[in-house]
């Protein structure tokens, strides 16, 4: 006589707020997006003091830590966090170590928040190691061939001139792809799907109850993902579009909203530590208010007695 193991199956939709093909409350969205945006800031005041390495003429450097964002947008919201992530990268390593660029910042936002909500919408499966790596590789993709269509065209227009590198090819071509393969190994490979195809699904399922929010179920609707429409394709490319004419104010010599205090070299790498009590003091007001919109809801949802 055989027998036979029984399968699990879900049965039947989990109760919670904010779930899947549900709407998140506006605490749980604020909340998602200052953790994404503080997470993905202390993560890049981490990289401020790590040395970028040469390999002959190739400057070898991680632009940023792709895991990190990458898992808040594959866990929550990739709406709410993809907007979090890049302004956590402006205010805590840009704006308060004065060395902020003013509106040519909007450039890289609009670029990185694109990528990373591309990217949290693909992976439909947090356990799919297969969609982790697409997606890792996805937002660098974006977010580099963006910067890269960016400075060609400002070289073509005639607005830079282009800055060759001794022992590589004089092609601003040849420049910009060796520069893009060495992000896609760095950044989207070695420090974005390696580490998130390990902490992604260690995470998946644990760490969402924590904002009262439902863990992602393959094949259900994930609040905040990009549709698949045509208008969105259209507004991508329009958000594109204005990455570049932001990107060119700065070639224009157009410094509006710039902060040129240098604050890190007057100061040293110890001035990093306001960046980091900035994101503590606002994790802890963050948290603190969120701690009480949930008692607050828990007081109304009890029955009287």
């Amino acid at each position: 006589m055989t027998t036979t193991t029984p399968t699990y199956e879900r049965a039947g939709a989990l109760r919670g707020i904010g779930a899947p093909g549900g709407d998140l409350t506006t605490p749980q969205k604020l909340m998602i997006f200052v953790l994404s945006m503080a997470l993905f800031g202390l993560s890049n005041i981490i990289l401020e003091v790590i040395p970028d390495v040469s390999v002959g003429p190739i400057d070898v450097s991680v632009s940023y830590f792709v895991f990190v964002p990458l898992t808040m947008v594959a866990l929550f919201s990739p709406f709410w966090a993809a907007l979090g992530a890049p302004l956590g990268e402006i205010i805590f390593t840009d704006l308060l170590m004065g060395d902020f660029s003013g509106l040519a910042e909007v450039e890289g936002f609009i670029q990185m928040f694109l990528a990373l909500y591309i990217a949290g919408t693909v992976i439909r499966n947090p356990r799919s190691r297969g969609q982790i790596w697409f997606g890792a590789v996805l937002v660098v993709l974006i977010d580099k061939a963006l910067s890269a269509i960016v400075d060609l065209s400002k070289v073509w227009i005639g607005l830079e001139d282009a800055e060759f590198v001794e022992g590589l090819p004089e092609s601003i071509l040849a420049i910009e792809g060796i520069g893009f393969g060495v992000d896609i190994l760095i950044s989207g490979i070695l420090f974005g799907a390696i580490p998130a195809m390990w902490l992604i699904p260690a995470l998946h399922g644990k760490i969402e109850p924590l904002l009262g929010v439902r863990p992602r179920v393959p094949g259900e609707p994930v609040p905040g993902a990009a549709p698949r429409a045509g208008w969105f394709v259209a507004v991508a490319v329009l958000l594109a579009v204005a990455s570049f004419f932001f990107a060119f104010l700065e070639a224009w010599d157009v410094n509006i909203g710039v902060v040129d205090g240098e604050f890190r070299d007057q100061f040293g790498d110890g001035f990093l530590w306001v960046s980091v009590a900035a994101i503590v003091v606002l994790l802890a007001i963050a948290t603190a208010l969120f701690a009480a919109h949930r008692r607050r809801a828990r007081g109304k949802a009890s029955p009287r007695a």
